[in-house]
């Protein structure tokens, strides 16, 4: 006899009970009935940030239920009759029931501020809310009233508050964050942890207020004005509340189930309420006092109910509170007891201001048990660290976060590597040993594992590796070799086309992977210019046009400007080039110039005047060399022990347009001052009293590396070998869009293993390198100059194909600070 199940509620929660009763019903005893509030199914509202990348709701669907389950959307139930068992729904359905689940989830906490419900302001749930912030945004500013970018306040920095923040951002907005609490996050990160996330995040066009919250909201014309209640106002567009939740039990409440004190519809082990026919899972339930805010404890508590629903008798396992996100591109993760809160805990930390990352492990009084931690800035040792929590400490805890990669950590067995879906290393080891899973999309289809939040997917790999499979080394489906094998077989069969490569060792027609990364391959061997035939197709966006695309479709143009040193009539030249186009100019952190707002049809005419004046490519747009930035030296300094400007002029036009893996940044600096920055380079040159020092390896970005040291005192002629070498092995050796950095990391042997290759030429290479090299620098030409002779490569340039010459009505700009920048999100053109 089937039975019927209405589940109240459709969020992810909701959504993973109906899931898992159906993969464990197979004789089909129940019937199941799903009412939602929302008019849309099931949706991922963990990522709900990333709908401000795409607008796209599809993209963060859920996998749709089959056939045997009845979806009712947008019909809410009102009412539960417990003594019937029957539900009524908005529009009057009423529908009997067997067992019950409530999946009501949570409201958003609104704090008692006046002005709260003035329009601008809003909570940030779900996509709805997204739709009518950006509303907002699009409709309260008139660029002709009010220049500048626009400012937003999020009240809460928590998590949600930070990922609100970061949603702002991608409309256009600089957000301000106040949090009551004394730091960011103050559920996840300590003082320190937090400490390194404001600073971090501080960087991003945030500006983050902690110790203060709003005291009140008020409307001034088209403005919101908010007091904070340290005495700050701020000047609004929007304001958006993301300072917490409230459990959804009013439907409990009204059916007279127990709910806690503090809310929450009190359940037991089960999930199961003061009625025994009825559960409560996810968000609106209280189990052992808890209300449960992140989404694995749900998962674990719809597993719990699907399995009691089908005779069984499972308990809920305890929640684990671990999370590791990305917030405004910064990595931070807690785990286990993060604030040493057990008697007798100790704190081990790492802090390394330069790096930009904080870890801290926390361990039993006697250093033997590991307890919990927090990771800012660098989260990589989260997917081991976390499932060890509990167990002994492998080693030295300083060794466990400390830079050098400390000891090498293996999980034991029962350990639970994906916290979502409750998966142990030992079900893993398992589907791989029997054959089932030979990589992670068949671990994931076999397991779930890593189909929640994704943050175990890296462990799933380190698990391949100790189960003993082989990882592919292949560029993608179209080619079984690496992109070191592919470049080897190019140079060593003259092939010049990817159409014979991919003939001849790959198969189909390749992809968006393969296709750039054998562009750059034959552009390295020096196949002909980058646009030239076939070429062309492969490339890249940027590489397609020869300039950078910007955020509302028009491009960027940077010439050439070697060591950073310029004369006053170029100066000039860009000025007048600037001003004629309309382009919006900045001096970047590459001493270079960039023009912006170029649309396609006057790039050309761009590069006319520049290479008229004696200008070339800079080559932003590609992977290849960007700049060699350079202080003074010598020249004018002081302190200079060498001329860097001269060797930093040299150095960029000889490696001008060498295409390779991934962007190659580099700097001299005169003396150990550093004020080039040398050692944040892919190679770096630092003068001594007796020559040159030579790092290689450094890079910015999220994870930034400091270079190290190959070489020490050598004079010009041998640097200029040694780097010679050094690009050429990196170029022929290191996989797709990896950065000298982690390519030397992955090298067995790493830099001892380098320098042995490219200074003491260990394995017979280096007089090809230099020879390759020399290839390089003898047959260069500048590919904007190559463009602007070949008429066929010039009608290329045009906005529309049918209308040369026609601006593209898409694109529009306002003033800001005295220059033109992009409209974004339908804002009116600025008044001319």
């Amino acid at each position: 006899m089937t039975r019927t199940l209405v589940v109240i509620g459709h969020g992810m929660v909701g959504h993973r009970l109906v899931e898992a009763l159906r993969e464990r019903d197979v004789t089909g005893q129940w019937h199941v009935v799903v009412f939602a509030e929302e008019s849309r199914p099931a949706y991922d509202r963990v990522a709900l940030s990333s709908y401000v990348d795409s607008w796209n709701p599809d993209a963060l669907a859920l996998p749709p239920h089959d056939e045997r389950v009845e979806l009712r959307l947008g019909d809410p139930v009102r009412e539960i009759d417990r003594e019937r068992r029957v539900v009524r729904t908005a529009s009057g359905v009423e529908r009997s029931y067997d067992a019950l689940v409530l999946a009501t989830g949570s409201v958003p906490f609104v704090p008692p501020v006046p002005g709260r419900d003035l329009p601008g302001c809003h909570v940030y749930r779900t996509i709805e809310d997204l739709d009518g912030i950006r509303a907002t945004v699009e409709a309260a500013h008139d660029p002709a009233k009010r220049p500048g970018r626009r400012a937003g306040m999020v009240l809460g920095g928590g998590l949600l508050g930070l990922e609100a923040a970061n949603a702002l951002r991608g409309m256009g907005i600089s957000p301000h964050v106040v949090e009551l609490g004394p730091r960011l996050m103050p559920l996840q990160v300590d003082e320190g942890g937090a400490g390194l996330l404001r600073r971090l995040v501080e960087k991003l066009d945030l500006t983050v207020h902690t110790g203060t919250s709003a005291s009140s909201i008020e409307r001034d014309g088209d403005r919101l004005i908010a007091k904070l209640s340290n005495g700050t106002e701020l000047d609004l567009d929007v304001v958006v509340f993301s300072a917490g939740i409230r459990p959804r039990d009013e439907l409990a409440r009204a059916a007279g189930l127990a709910v806690g004190e503090r809310g929450g519809v009190l359940v037991d082990d089960a999930c199961r309420t003061s009625d025994e026919h009825v559960y409560a899972i996810g968000e609106c339930a209280n189990l052992g006092g808890m209300v449960y805010g992140l989404v694995a404890p749900g998962y674990s508590m719809a597993e719990v109910v699907a399995d009691r629903l089908l005779g069984g008798a499972a308990v809920f396992p305890g929640a684990d509170l671990s999370t590791k996100l990305k917030l405004l591109g910064v990595d931070v993760a807690s785990f286990g007891d993060a604030h040493a809160k057990q008697e007798g805990a100790l704190e081990v930390v790492v802090n390394d201001a330069v790096a930009g990352t904080y870890a801290k492990v926390v361990v039993s009084d006697d250093a033997k048990t590991l307890l919990g931690g927090i990771l800012v800035g660098d989260a990589s040792k989260y997917p081991v660290l976390r499932p060890l929590v509990g167990r002994a400490v492998p080693g030295d805890p300083v060794a466990l976060i400390g830079p050098a990669g400390g000891v090498e950590l293996s999980l034991p067995h029962d350990a639970q590597v994906c916290s979502c879906h409750a998966v142990t290393k030992q079900r893993i080891v398992d589907v791989v040993d029997s054959g089932d899973a030979v990589d992670v999309p068949s671990i994931k289809a076999c397991t779930k594992a890593g189909t929640g939040c994704g943050s175990c997917v890296p462990m799933l790999k380190k698990l391949l590796a100790e189960c003993g499979v082989e990882q592919s080394k292949a560029l993608c489906e179209h080619f079984d070799h690496s992109r070191a094998e592919l470049f080897e077989i190019v140079r060593s069969t003259g092939i010049t086309t990817f159409s014979e490569l991919i003939s001849r060792h790959g198969r189909g027609r390749g992809c968006d992977l393969c296709k750039p990364a054998v562009a750059s391959i034959l552009a390295s061997l020096e196949n002909g210019h980058v646009l030239a035939g076939e070429q062309a197709a492969l490339q890249d966006t940027n590489d397609h046009f020869l300039a950078n695309i910007q955020r509302n479709g028009t491009y960027s143009v940077v010439p050439r400007i070697p060591g950073g040193e310029i004369t006053p009539d170029k100066l000039i030249v860009i000025g007048e080039v600037a001003r004629d186009f309309g382009l919006y100019t900045k001096i970047t952190g590459g001493q270079r110039i960039d023009l912006f707002g170029a649309t396609v049809d006057q790039l050309p005419r761009i590069w006319k005047r520049l290479v008229d004046a004696g200008f070339e490519s800079g080559h932003a747009y590609g992977k290849a060399l960007r700049t060699v930035k350079s202080c003074v030296g010598t020249t004018w300094c002081r302190y200079g022990v060498q001329d860097s400007v001269g060797l930093a002029v040299e150095l960029e036009l000889r490696y001008r347009g060498l295409r390779s893996p991934h962007k190659l940044k580099s700097a001299v600096s005169g003396c150990a001052r550093e004020c080039a920055e040398a050692r944040g380079k892919d190679f770096g040159v630092i003068a001594t009293e007796n020559g040159w020092n030579l790092y290689v390896g450094g890079n910015g970005g999220f994870t930034p590396r400091h270079a190290d040291l190959l070489a020490s005192d050598v004079d010009t002629e041998t640097l200029i070998k040694l780097i010679d070498r050094f690009l050429m092995f990196y170029i022929r050796t290191a996989d797709r869009l990896q950065r000298t950095s982690a390519w030397i990391e992955a090298m067995e042997g790493g830099l001892d293993h380098l320098r042995a290759v490219i200074v003491d030429d260990s394995l017979g290479i280096c007089a090809d390198l230099e020879a390759a090299m020399a290839k390089h620098v003898d047959s260069y030409a500048d590919e904007w100059r190559g463009v602007l002779e070949d008429p066929e490569k010039l009608a290329r340039f045009t906005t529309f194909v049918n209308a040369p010459g026609t601006p593209d009505p898409t694109i529009s700009f306002r003033e800001e600070r005295g220059q033109k920048v992009p409209v974004l999100l339908g804002i009116p053109e600025v008044a001319k």
